[in-house]
């Protein structure tokens, strides 16, 4: 979950009270839904993310699943 919120701070960089503004975040929501990112309102934004909500959580496990092997120790 922790690493869903870094992504999210991340990702609204700039947009952070507006993440419907966010020129990634729309452009990831239009390769996603379909929906023109142009057209994409507030109330788009929300929709989307309270019905997709199980994949929303699903994508923040496995950011912090990626994380953690990033941040593995490397052997040499």
């Amino acid at each position: 979950m922790v690493a869903g919120i870094q992504f999210l701070w991340k990702a609204t960089h700039g947009y952070r009270l507006r993440p419907w503004r966010s020129p990634y975040l729309r452009w990831r929501l239009e390769t996603y839904s379909g929906k023109k990112a142009d057209s994409l309102k507030a109330k788009d934004f929300w929709e989307l993310m309270w019905g997709e909500r199980g994949q929303v959580l699903r994508f923040s496990q496995w950011l912090g699943e990626m994380r953690g092997y990033a941040e593995e120790p490397r052997e040499r």
